[in-house]
């Protein structure tokens, strides 16, 4: 995208509803108690957008909760994959000119877009992340460890994709839908993160990092992410920097 862009429908010329210009995936596994809420508020969020709602193999009733919401495209899992897995299902439908991903909890505010789009919609990024550890926005004070394992990881990511992120593990990313078609990912679950990193880093495109805010989880209300994410993130830090570069 070289010129600035506005999110409009756009004429398919046969008849047919207009194709949105804006495709937001959304990963839930067992989020029975804020799916339909995450979801109010993408609606709510201004952009006409296909949502496109990857059900990974839930357990606790979010496949009825779900199957009660208008106005998504629902894809599903017989069992737990993972998210890496579930952006790579959702993929084959997507339809917008930009890809946003956008977590099933209530963690990352849809009223974000606004910030994450306007580098793509004004021609100057490819790719853009959503960083928790810059900006003003306001953000639940938790969880130190996971701050500096976080942290560490970026840092590590950093070194070896010679990229200044902030955030490389934040579950807000947008890119261009030609950057979603280009993309070879292989990891199922939350290695997605440092995997899609390395892979953009080599893909010679613009990276944009803005702030946004964040309303993290403890883990009694459903975080999921946990010490063992953490030592596959570097596992695949390593991976696909240094051994798997296609």
């Amino acid at each position: 995208m070289n010129q600035t862009q506005t999110l409009q429908p756009v004429s398919s010329g046969n008849g047919a509803a207009p194709a949105p210009t804006l495709s937001i995936i959304v990963p839930v596994y067992n989020e029975a108690a804020y799916i339909a809420k995450v979801l109010e508020q993408v609606k709510r969020s201004g952009y006409p957008c296909q949502i496109l709602v990857v059900d990974d193999g839930s357990t606790d009733g979010t496949d009825a909760v779900l199957a009660g919401i208008d106005g998504i495209t629902l894809l599903r899992h017989d069992k737990n994959r993972g998210k890496g897995a579930a952006l790579r299902t959702a993929r084959p439908h997507v339809r917008g000119d930009v890809v946003l991903i956008q977590d099933a909890d209530l963690e990352y505010d849809p009223r974000d877009y606004g910030n994450l789009l306007q580098p793509i919609l004004e021609g100057k990024a490819d790719v853009v992340y959503g960083s928790r550890f810059a900006g003003s926005g306001p953000h639940r004070v938790l969880f130190f460890w996971h701050m500096l394992g976080n942290s560490l990881l970026t840092f590590f990511s950093n070194m070896l994709t010679n990229l200044n992120l902030t955030d490389m593990e934040t579950g807000y990313k947008a890119f261009t839908a030609e950057v979603a078609q280009r993309l070879v990912l292989k990891e199922n679950r939350f290695g997605f993160e440092p995997e899609f990193t390395a892979r953009v880093a080599r893909m010679d495109l613009r990276i944009y990092e803005v702030g946004i805010s964040y309303a993290g989880r403890k883990y009694a209300q459903g975080k999921k992410v946990n010490w063992k994410d953490g030592v596959s993130a570097l596992r695949c830090i390593i991976k696909y920097n240094l051994l798997d570069r296609i």
